[in-house]
């Protein structure tokens, strides 16, 4: 079994920041990528951020240059650095971790943009 714990979200004004944190805990070895999805009022799920087992990230278009996801050195942790924010990237923020062919899920946090 595989826990993922996300903190770190919040209401922030336009242009500010947010860092997420997740955490993994239970079987935890061999994550194949970890990251984050989001999803708004009313749409869907959508991949935010990724990161590989070896490094390599992947961004949504419509936050590169703005959001920079890493590991953490024990590996079972991911983090989403979140600058500029905007209105638009109000949503539930969730942690997502991959292994083989199984697919784990944080419960979400709350990211509020607004003045």
């Amino acid at each position: 079994q595989v826990q993922l714990e996300e903190s770190g979200g919040g209401l922030v004004e336009p242009g500010g920041s947010l860092r997420l944190s997740c955490a993994a805990s239970g079987i935890i070895f061999n994550f194949n990528a970890m990251g984050w999805y989001r999803q708004a009022p009313g749409k869907q799920r959508d991949l935010v951020a990724l990161i590989t087992s070896g490094g390599t990230t992947n961004y949504a278009d419509s936050v590169k240059g703005r959001f920079t996801t890493s590991r953490g050195n024990a590996k079972n942790t991911v983090y989403l650095q979140m600058n500029g924010l905007k209105p638009e990237d109000t949503a539930v923020y969730y942690c997502y971790a991959l292994r083989a062919d199984n697919n784990y899920w944080g419960k979400g946090t709350l990211v509020t943009v607004s003045r």
